[in-house]
């Protein structure tokens, strides 16, 4: 699905993450389809304009949404990735992978990936 919203009602704010997983069922926002309130993962492609922000505010405001498991920050100008998961006793572990042979395990999806497959196709600019 694409052009998904999701919405934070604790800081009243609208967002359009890079990359979402939901929980199902999905919970909509004001009865609308194209807005969902109950994300497990998201994911956001650092850039200069944005990383102050999504390492700031913008983590503090999905932290508030109970569903929310696991936050994944992708850096677009070298192969590194932060995972930030939440324990069951509520405290947030970061995660640091910077190797190409990494894999990246998603425990709210059972699932996982590797840089590999996060930066195939990435050419970076020297």
């Amino acid at each position: 699905m694409t052009d998904l919203r999701l919405w934070i009602p604790e800081s009243r704010l609208y967002t359009y993450p890079d990359v979402m997983v939901v929980a199902i069922p999905l919970v909509y926002a004001e009865n609308r389809r194209d807005t969902i309130t109950n994300p497990l993962i998201i994911a956001e492609v650092l850039s200069n304009s944005t990383e102050s922000y999504y390492r700031g505010k913008k983590i503090e405001y999905y932290r508030s949404m109970s569903s929310f498991q696991e936050y994944i920050l992708i850096d677009q100008y070298r192969n590194h990735v932060e995972q930030f998961s939440k324990t069951e006793e509520g405290k947030w572990l970061l995660s640091e992978f910077s190797n190409l042979e990494d894999n990246l395990y998603l425990s709210s999806v059972e699932s996982g990936i590797s840089l590999q497959d996060i930066y195939e196709e990435v050419e970076f600019e020297e």
